[in-house]
């Protein structure tokens, strides 16, 4: 059973496959955090032990026991003014001015299932797969209920989280500051993992150990962002990729977010996740409710390999959804870096036969195919064909796409627009912008109000008119600027506070009625590449262009750090030109494509300016990968190398019944007189026999478990390899 209840004792216990996690209500109604980690089938309790703490007061029921404090309890859900000076997690105005919350213990239900958000993406399982637990605190002085709520999924070790604010007083309050996670960690020692990066170089790892005091990973850009990742690792000391442990959490959320971890006075862990309260403001007025994003949470034992297999699973079979959330993704080719905005129906069609010649699924065309668009400076939020350029429109050219043998695909950035277009000059209104201040322009463009209805339904009736025109299968929606000048005139000026949210519900409300009226295409997140890859966007795309960086050698980095959460299959990655259009690096192509393997694979060039060799090169590719695909995509993944710091990277893919390996690793550089590296495989049976591909050499499990296998030897720099290995029996 999933949760457990001790009514006398007041203890309540998630249990999943290997961990479990505890909270217990006390004698004074306050919901204290006592354990997260493996199982252990016993009130946790006994480890708190709490002194005096100078300046840490007391609750007045307390009385004179200067032992009982909010400050150095752990918490399941902190609120600001209670005494508890550590980071809140909630925190309310109310209508006399005044801060403070006291939450007390006020009751639970537990049912079948997992529980939904309204307006908001969430981890989705039926009733045999999950189960849910809610609990009501209380304000003490007021009529604030705050609804915890627990999502277990008990064989993915998968716990969700999110919060609900109910105002049940006569008079409105604000809401400053309502996180969806808060985990107190009494004991350990602890080091964080966060991601870090800028455009082009999303997802970077740093592990640091814990300090004194406060440290943040954040964004206030109104997207998750390249700059930090709404995902974060906390980690013993001496845990590895296969030991130690580990707790990890991702916000689904697609907004504006703060994860901050504090180490507090007496060494213990608090960690809250969220929305980012620097940039939310929340009336509720009497009777409403407000709802948090939903955060994932995970615990192993055995080392953060685990850790990410139980997020893999959780989005690829719980977060992403429709036909192609573990359906085999088409092999595509996209003319941006081929043509960027310089294209007419001759030059796709060139494109379009050479790759059709070579095996490839899909052409998608990009940026530059509508109004006035010849270059980044125009033609934004004018969704209608560029005949000048496309003689015809979409329908003949996507006629004659298929007759090849692909099908067709679109670019579209619905949420900005230019200046110079139709839309703004006919709503100038519908642009983000303060009344008597200049905008901020970001790549020459303005974005789009999406909390105005109006917005949303001409940016739907436009978009599926185009995708109604013509035979469209795959749209590429990108988003290409950070969010400043917070004004809507939707909202009064008491209310500003809420447009960063309500911005992001409103773009979620246009994906999922788009999404919905058009089932049969497959939709791509993008933002200047991977500025907005987060949990929340997969429940609309299962998959999200990983970064505007195609090249090979800082790719085996960015695809590293995005593997601690997102599964494979979520990751774009194409095989692009060299010199690489943001490097000016050389690799080989076979080193292009082994990196690009570990994504939905393609192409970003016009295959007729290779050689003839690497012509056939690209062909043998694309039958590999069609055969890999659905290990790559379905099997597990394991990081057999550290890309920041070795001098290889190397991956490995396992299938579900563990006889079927892959292995793709770049050698970044070659040197002379050195020995073969050598790794060791993971996720094998021990006692079976498995024969390589390659050569036809058979090794055990355990051999190559323990002992390993040498990688190929290199020539020249980036040198790609690829192991495939099958069991004898």
């Amino acid at each position: 059973m999933a949760i457990i209840i001790n009514e006398e004792t007041g203890l309540f216990q998630l249990i999943t496959k290997n961990t479990e996690y505890q909270m217990k209500v006390d004698k004074y109604g306050s919901l204290k955090h006592l354990w997260y980690g493996e199982k252990t089938g016993y009130d946790m309790e006994y480890l708190l032990n709490f002194p005096d703490v100078g300046f840490s007061g007391n609750i007045y029921e307390a009385g004179d026991d200067r032992t009982y404090s909010l400050d150095t309890l752990p918490l399941e859900y902190s609120c600001e003014g209670g005494g508890d000076y550590r980071i809140p997690a909630v925190a309310v105005t109310h209508s006399d001015g005044s801060s403070a919350l006291d939450l007390r213990y006020q009751s639970y239900r537990a049912i079948k299932g997992k529980y939904g958000i309204n307006g908001l993406p969430s981890v989705y399982a039926d009733e045999s797969e999950s189960d849910t637990l809610e609990i009501i605190l209380k304000d003490t002085c007021s009529d604030i209920e705050i609804t915890l709520k627990y999502g277990v999924i008990e064989k993915l070790d998968i716990i969700t989280r999110c919060v609900s604010v109910t105002n049940n007083s006569a008079d409105p309050v604000t809401i400053t500051r309502a996180a969806s996670l808060c985990l107190d960690i009494p004991h350990g020692d602890w080091e964080w993992i966060h991601f870090h990066g800028r455009h082009a170089m999303e997802r970077q790892t740093e592990r640091m150990p814990l300090n004194h005091g406060i440290q943040e990973s954040s964004s206030t850009r109104g997207t998750s962002s390249h700059q930090q990742n709404p995902s974060v690792l906390l980690c013993s000391p001496d845990c590895t990729e296969t030991s130690g442990s580990c707790i990890g959490a991702t916000l689904m959320y697609s907004g504006s977010f703060q994860t901050k971890i504090q180490l507090d006075q007496l060494n213990q862990v608090r960690l809250v996740m969220g929305i980012h309260p620097d940039m939310f403001r929340w009336e509720l007025k009497p009777s409403d409710t407000f709802d948090t994003p939903e955060v994932i949470l995970s615990y192993s034992g055995c080392g953060m390999e685990t850790l990410s297999h139980n997020f893999h699973r959780v989005i690829r079979e719980h977060v992403c959804r429709g036909k192609y959330k573990l359906a085999e993704r088409p092999v595509l080719i996209n003319n941006w870096e081929a043509t960027y905005f310089d294209f007419d129906e001759q030059k796709i069609i060139k494109i379009a036969e050479q790759a059709a010649e070579l095996g490839v699924d899909l052409l998608v065309l990009d940026d530059g195919w509508f109004g006035k668009r010849d270059d980044d400076c125009s033609g934004l939020g004018d969704w209608f064909v560029n005949e000048e350029k496309l003689h015809g429109g979409l329908g003949k050219l996507a006629e004659k796409i298929n007759a090849m043998g692909m099908k067709f695909g679109l670019w579209f950035e619905p949420e900005m627009v230019s200046e110079n277009s139709n839309l703004y000059r006919e709503h100038p209104e519908w642009a983000i912008k303060i009344p008597s201040r200049n905008p901020v322009k970001s790549r020459y463009q303005l974005v789009l109000d999406m909390t105005n209805q109006e917005v949303r339904e001409y940016l739907f009736d436009t978009i599926s008119k185009v995708l109604n025109s013509a035979s469209i299968s795959y749209v590429k929606w990108d988003m290409n600027r950070s969010i400043c000048d917070w004004y809507t005139p939707c909202l009064s000026s008491a209310n500003q506070g809420e447009m960063p949210h309500r911005y992001v519900l409103g773009l979620y409300e246009l994906l999922e009625r788009l999404t919905s009226a058009f089932p049969e295409i497959l939709f791509e997140g993008c933002s200047g590449g991977g500025g907005r890859f987060d949990a929340g966007m997969l429940y609309y795309c299962p998959q999200i262009w990983c970064s505007d960086d195609t090249d090979a050698y800082e790719r085996t980095k960015i695809q590293y750090g995005t593997s601690f959460f997102y599964p494979v299959s979520a990751v774009g990655s194409h095989v692009s030109a060299v010199p690489n259009h943001q490097t000016g690096r050389v690799t080989p192509i076979e080193t292009r494509a082994v990196t690009a393997m570990a994504g939905s694979f393609g192409y970003e060039l016009d295959l007729n300016t290779l050689s003839e060799s690497e012509k056939q090169e690209v062909k043998e590719q694309i039958i590999r990968f069609k055969k890999y695909g659905p290990l790559i995509h379905n099997g597990s993944y394991y990081r057999l190398s550290n890309p920041m710091k070795d001098k290889f990277a190397v991956w490995e893919f396992v299938s579900e019944n563990q006889k079927e390996v892959l292995v793709h690793s770049v050698i970044f550089h070659t040197e002379p007189n050195h020995t073969q590296y050598h790794i060791r495989l993971r996720g094998l049976l021990p006692e079976i026999n498995y024969r390589l591909a390659e050569n036809g050499n058979i090794y055990s499990g355990s051999a190559l478990m323990n002992g390993g296998i040498l990688l190929p030897e290199s020539w020249g720099d980036y040198a790609p390899a690829e192991m495939h290995f099958i069991a004898e029996n």
